[in-house]
């Protein structure tokens, strides 16, 4: 149980307008901020910013 506090379940949205999404794990110690990654959108083909939400 107490995993899952620390390393919950966050959904990654594409900045791109798209609506396509990443699912992943953070750890919430290491990094307490919104995580901000740089992934492959398939549906604009091509990399950009996908922002975490909540």
């Amino acid at each position: 149980m107490a995993s899952n506090e620390i390393r919950p379940i966050v959904k990654l949205r594409s900045t791109a307008g798209t609506g396509y999404t990443y699912v992943t794990r953070k750890n919430r110690r290491n990094d307490p901020d919104r995580m901000v990654l740089r992934k492959f959108d398939p549906v604009a083909r091509k990399h950009v910013d996908f922002r975490e939400e909540r």
